[in-house]
């Protein structure tokens, strides 16, 4: 009952051929964002070797509720006002860009049915209406919508849908991504820990192992705080009830139903927040227990539940994540802390870095310098 969902999916070998002897890059994580690194630099014709101290996605590349949504942690509106206007709206641009990109390497890990965000009081839903203003102030595709369908009705007040965001089978994206960078020549050594940096024979090293501590650069653990998410999936289901993911409670409560009619649900953790804090994989009761309220309030009734498990992911005070070189550490890179946003902005960081190490620095890394938390 522990194993993802996810991660049970049936997999080819991701094939290619291991390098003999140093190489240009050394990329420690095997989640989305490594790969995207790998694989933008093998592209490039550089040497790559990526570490994974389990296997592919086994981290939280695979054991997420499966949502590819633009953005990040904060909201627009936010965003906006901490960032600057053009600041905020490059950043979401950046986000729309790679989820584009994700759409034409995923294949059918990926659904572009777009997100629904429901406002679960009038303070939330206050706070998304301005979202949404903001939103609609800078050019963004968003709906606003006030009449919901009976099964959220009167639970939910208002709701915004953001139109080309994705349902994604997380794994099996993470996957496609891993053996398209083997097939472009990176090394991709799964089973392997990394104890120190030192060890790595390469001119650069890339740290993407989001909230997982790695030990390698102490300072980079410090400042990224990891937490559990508990997720579980039910049985398949009769009716079709939801047709993209949802959210709600900033967060705290999240679904979507697969086209096979089984239910993925998250969240919760606020019922047990500060046990939650922590880099230890597994499921608690109290967390548990609440996940299936959520299903009864969703469904009527706790169909049979036949997974649970967590993943951790982590986050920075400013809710931005580390991209790009770390202080004090010539030749070392960081690309990590995506406060639970990891699917899309992985992938937009990991290319942000490899882009930086090729010397075609993107002006979007500018947002997430790790100097300014270091």
């Amino acid at each position: 009952m522990g194993v993802s969902f996810w991660l049970e999916e049936p997999t080819d070998s991701l094939g290619g051929e291991q390098l003999d002897g140093s190489v240009d890059v050394a990329v420690v994580g095997g989640g989305v964002t490594g790969c995207s690194c790998a694989l933008t630099l093998a592209e490039a014709g550089l040497r790559v070797r990526l570490y994974e101290a389990r296997e592919i996605a086994s981290g939280a590349s695979g054991r997420n509720g499966g949502f590819a949504l633009r953005g990040g942690a904060m909201p627009y509106d936010v965003a906006r006002a901490t960032l600057g206007p053009g600041r905020a709206a490059a950043f979401w641009r950046l986000t729309e860009r790679a989820l584009d990109r994700m759409e034409g390497l995923a294949g059918d890990a990926l659904r572009r049915v777009g997100s629904l965000r429901l406002a679960a009081d009038e303070k939330e839903r206050e706070e998304l209406r301005a979202e949404y203003d903001a939103l609609v102030a800078d050019g963004f595709a968003v709906e606003w919508i006030d009449e919901l369908p009976e099964r959220l009705a009167g639970r939910y007040f208002g709701a915004v849908v953001h139109p080309d965001d994705g349902a994604l089978y997380p794994a099996r994206w993470v996957r496609r991504l891993a053996a398209r960078a083997a097939e472009a020549g990176a090394d991709l050594r799964e089973r392997v820990r990394v104890s120190s940096v030192e060890e790595l024979e390469a001119d650069h090293v890339v740290i993407a192992s989001d909230g997982y501590p790695s030990g390698l650069v102490p300072e980079l653990d410090e400042v990224v705080r990891p937490i559990r998410g508990q997720v579980i999936t039910t049985e398949r289901l009769a009716e079709r009830l939801y047709e993209r993911p949802h959210y709600a409670r900033q967060g705290f409560d999240y679904w979507q139903q697969l086209p096979d009619g089984r239910l993925v649900v998250g969240g919760r953790r606020d019922v047990g927040l500060a046990g939650e804090y922590t880099s230890e994989e597994g499921t608690t009761a109290d967390v548990q227990s609440a996940l299936e309220s959520l299903v009864c309030e969703l469904l009527g009734r706790v169909p049979t539940i036949t997974h649970r498990w967590s993943g951790i992911f982590g986050t920075t005070a400013d809710l931005l994540p580390l991209v790009g070189a770390v202080p004090g550490r010539p030749g070392v890179w960081v690309a990590r802390g995506y406060s639970g946003h990891g699917n899309v902005l992985g992938l937009a960081s990991g290319e942000l870095v490899a882009h930086a190490i090729l010397g075609r620095s993107a002006p979007e890394l500018e947002l997430f310098e790790p100097k300014r938390l270091l």
